[in-house]
């Protein structure tokens, strides 16, 4: 099975991430691992044109990483995360949608 993207994290996604129990964390990772080789609408979600959002549920917690794809050199697939919630109600907030949209366009200005 062949990896389709690789992950970078932002400071705010592993800021967020570390915040997290051990347990959390580690079901995150396993579950944006597995979002790497499958196509899953579960594991990765599209929010808007550029933004995704990287789901688990834990616990009866339901987090997100939000993220945006990007490409470096010739043929290798990037996909960034922003920064990540704890969701709370059953809508994305669209304060986050539109933070992550922020942090996209900083970042690709200065790539």
């Amino acid at each position: 099975m062949k990896q389709r993207f690789v992950i970078e994290f932002l400071p705010e996604a592993f800021e967020f991430l570390d915040n997290l129990d051990s347990k959390t964390r580690e079901k995150v990772y396993y579950n944006m691992k597995k979002a790497q080789f499958v196509n899953d609408n579960e594991l990765l979600k599209k929010l808007t044109e550029h933004i995704w959002e990287f789901r688990t549920l834990y616990k009866g917690s339901a987090i997100r990483l939000f993220s945006f794809w990007d490409k470096r050199g010739s043929n290798e697939t990037l996909v960034i995360a922003t920064h990540g919630i704890l969701k709370k109600t059953q809508k994305t907030p669209t304060k986050e949608i539109e933070k992550a949209e922020v942090i996209r366009k900083q970042y690709l200005l200065e790539k």
